[in-house]
Order: structure tokens, then sequence, then C-alpha cells
């Protein structure tokens, strides 16, 4: 695309359109100019668009209809469960009740908002095995840093002090190192086995006095079940450590195994993964942190608690960590995964994580036809799959990633985890059924296939994109974040 092009399509402005009408004066203007002091008043921007109504209207729905989501097609984003969305829980969350509460609305009228969070705890509690639960923390790495203030906490409360080191295996979601050092902690890596577990024996090693934590996620981030998860508690638990449990993946056990019966200590979920709402752009994440009983006192303040029928904000918490999130976390998050728990209910719950792992073994089964997968046995949510057969052609996983844009597909996550080299990490969730997992096969062979006959096409791609590939380092350096005159982000 040319800059001319773009100019064309983004450089809408004519002089003296207007997208508004705005009444006749009906003040004096010096009044005006009396009532506004003057260093409130902004200048006119220099070269600022001036467009009609519908042009305006047009310009953003066409970029619109450029972008992918989650309800234009498959989102195959690994360790991310990008996956519908039902609307009806858009609607539950728009409700005048919810949407149009303020969050310093007194107790009183608020009511329904903290039942429906007294549940949700309720809830959460019950499938995890965890029963104390704050619904503070606004995203995944939220929770997980909360819920390691908690294990700092109860270390100091318990002992009298914190300890000093985490440990973590290769194999964990990338957040977790950042949280433990947020904390005050050092950080040890666990090499995994050959299978892509945790090695109990490489923590059994590593475990001393001096480590307040293991962190691991589970499954972990390369598809696999830590199925000595218990041996590995129990080592822990053995030298005064706690069990923190990264829970991004709980789509694989949801309703299936209960973290508590693990030995977890505490762990984060993620509701806009697990429990269907929406990420990011979509609408504000939400992590809640789930801990045992012993966690209680250190839990966020304040927390929804239930007096006789009625519901109030427990602020009286001397051993708590403190407030993490203002007001008491991203609401409409809240309902949603409310919405969706009780729509499903227990049954529907473990048919979910079910159907998570049924596709995964789909996708892992019918891919390693054409590409390598470098750990070929039973996985949960997820598949890893590796450039390494498309490499003798010159061909990386970028270039297949890129190459599935022009099928259709948003392309997956890709070089992570980083204990496989050219690492593609396949997610395809529950919601998708088999005719969409089956055109995702056909497209990634077809990928394989161009990549023996003709390699350059896909070092191209995406060709029938508006724009083919950026400059990746500039946009990471020098990214424009918001509009200029005269300079296009098309």
């Amino acid at each position: 695309m040319t800059d001319e092009r773009d100019r064309l399509i983004f450089e809408k402005t004519h002089e003296g359109r207007r997208g508004y009408s705005i009444p006749a004066q009906d003040v004096p203007s010096t009044t005006v100019e009396r009532s506004v002091p003057a260093d409130l008043v902004r200048d006119e921007i220099a070269g600022f668009p001036e467009v009609s109504e519908n042009n305006l209207v047009r310009h953003y729905t066409r970029l619109s209809t450029w972008n992918y989501g989650v309800d234009t097609g498959m989102y195959p984003l690994g360790s991310c469960t990008m996956k519908y969305n039902p609307k009806i829980n858009e609607t539950a969350a728009r409700l005048g009740g919810f949407g149009g509460l303020h969050p310093l609305a007194p107790e009183s009228a608020v009511q329904g908002a903290l039942k429906v969070m007294y549940a949700l705890q309720e809830m959460l509690g019950e499938t995890t095995g965890l029963p104390s639960v704050t619904l503070q923390p606004a995203a995944g790495a939220h929770g997980e840093l909360t819920g390691m203030m908690m294990v700092r906490k109860r270390l100091e409360d318990r002992d009298g002090k914190p300890r000093s080191l985490v440990l973590i295996p290769d194999s964990a979601h990338g957040t977790n190192p950042s949280s433990a050092h947020l904390c005050g902690y050092d950080v040890r890596e666990i090499r995994s086995g050959t299978a892509g577990n945790l090695s109990t024996d490489a923590l059994a090693e590593a475990m001393t006095e001096d480590v307040a934590a293991l962190m691991l996620t589970n499954p972990n981030t390369l598809g696999m079940f830590e199925d000595e998860i218990v041996k590995a508690a129990a080592i822990v638990h053995a030298r005064g450590g706690l069990v923190y449990c990264d829970g991004a993946n709980m789509n694989a056990l949801i309703g299936k195994a209960r973290p508590g019966d693990f030995g977890v200590d505490v762990m984060h979920l993620n509701l806009h993964k697990t429990f269907s709402t929406p990420h990011g752009g979509g609408g504000p994440g939400s992590g809640p942190v789930v801990a045992t009983r012993e966690m209680y006192p250190h839990l966020p303040a304040p927390i929804v608690v239930k007096a006789g029928d009625r519901f109030r904000l427990d602020f009286d918490r001397p051993k708590s960590i403190g407030r993490v999130k203002a007001f008491h976390g991203n609401f409409g998050m809240i309902v949603r995964a409310y919405a969706y728990i009780r729509a499903l209910g227990p049954d529907g719950l473990r048919d979910t994580a079910e159907n998570a792992v049924l596709n995964a073994n789909y996708a892992r089964v019918r891919l390693r036809e054409r590409y390598d997968v470098p750990y070929d046995r039973i996985n949960m949510h997820e598949v890893i799959l590796s450039d390494h057969r498309q490499n003798a052609n010159g061909v990386t996983t970028l270039d297949i990633a890129k190459r599935l844009i022009d099928y259709g597909f948003h392309p997956p996550t890709i070089y992570f985890p980083l204990v496989v080299h050219g690492a593609i990490m396949v997610e395809p969730t529950e919601s998708e059924g088999v005719d969409e997992l089956d055109r995702f096969v056909d497209a990634m062979f077809a990928i394989a296939d161009e990549a023996e006959r003709d390699p350059d096409l896909l070092k191209r791609a995406p060709v029938t994109t508006r724009r083919s590939r950026f400059d990746e380092a500039a946009a990471a350096r020098k990214p424009i974040l918001r509009w200029k005159p005269g300079i296009s982000a098309a």
C-alpha cells in the first residue's frame, strides 16, 4: 500500500466539515469568558481533522472490519484461552442494576451486587477446593502478585520472616518470576524432565528452609498435567514452604479436579479465560485469588461477608495485605463469570474441561502428520508444535504464523514456551467445533506444503492483507500510539 493510498484512506479532513451541531449561544460571550478560567480553555489543535458525522462513523466501522476477534473465527492463542464469550453474559452485565451502579454507593443500596460477589466467591472456592477468596485483582498477573504478597505475609505472620527464595519450573508462565521479584524474592529455575513435567528430584534438591514457595503452572505451558504435584507439594510443605499454583489454565481442570486437593495453598484464576469474560480490548480482565483457610486473614481488604440475610464489606482485617484494587474489582467481569457458571452448572463446567482437552488432543494427533510435536503424548488444553521440519527449507515459526493470516486465522502463540525451540502453541479451546478444527488443520497442512514447494511465499506472508510484515523491532521501540497530522498508522 502506497503512502498516497494511506493518505486517501485515513486523511478525510475537509475544511469546514463538522460531525456535530451545537445550538447558537444564548448568553453573551463575555459571560462565558468570565465563567471559564483561561487556563482551562484549550487552544485549537493544529491539523485536527474536520469531518462529517457519516464519514467519521464509516471510517471507524471500516477499521472494525479489518480486525480479527473471537466473534470472527478461531483464535488459537496458546495459554490465553481466547474462546467465545456468550452474549447472555454481556446482557447480564449491562442490566441497569449492575451497569449503572456507582462504586461508592452505600452497602444498603447495593445488596444485589454484594450478593453476586459473595456467591461468586463461594463458587470459586468450591470449584478449586480453596475456600478463601478475593475478587479484587484485575488480571492474571495482578492475581499472581496478590497471591505472592499473601505468601509473604503468611510466612511473616507464622515464622517472623518471609524467607528469600522462590522456585519456579521452566514450564511455568512467564510472568511468575516477575511477580516473585516484585515481592522481594530471588528466583531459581527448576528444569523440567524429559516428559515435560516438573522433576520432583530436582525440586527436592533445591528445596531448603530459605524457600518461601514453589510457583508452578498446572497444567503447565507445555500442555502437560503435573501428575506429581501431590508429591511436589509434600516436598515443599515438609520444609515449611508454600505452594502457589498459576491457575490460568484452569479451563482444563474445572469440574474435574480441585487444586486445593493437590496441596496447593494459593492460586489465581483468570475469569477472562476459564470463565469466558472478555480479554483486553473487549473489557478489563479479572484475576481472583483463592487460598486455604489458613491464608484467610491475609486476603486483601475488603471482602464480601454475609451477616444473616444481609451482605457487607469487611474492612476490619488487621493481617490483610491491604487493598490491591480500587473499589471492589472489575465488577462487570464478576457478573459475567457468575452468569457463565450459573448457566452451565457443575455438569456444564465439567463438559467444558473435557471438550478443551479433547479439542487439543484432536489437534495434536492430526497436526503431528506434518509438524514436529516435541511432547507427543496425551496433553491437556493446548499442544506444542515446533518448526523443526519446516526449518529444513528455511521456513520459521514466524513465517508459519504470518501465513496463517492469509488463510483467515489469527496466529497462535509463537516462540513460547522457551524450552521448545521454534515453539508454536495451539489452544483450540472448548468453544470450537470439529469443523473449525478441521479447517485450521487444513490451513496448517497447506502451509506445510508451501514450505516445501515455495518457501519464499511464506517469507513474504501475509500477502492478502492491507499491510504485509511490519518492522516489528521499530514498532516496539517507536510505536505510534495516537493519531498525528500527516502520519498514517494504517
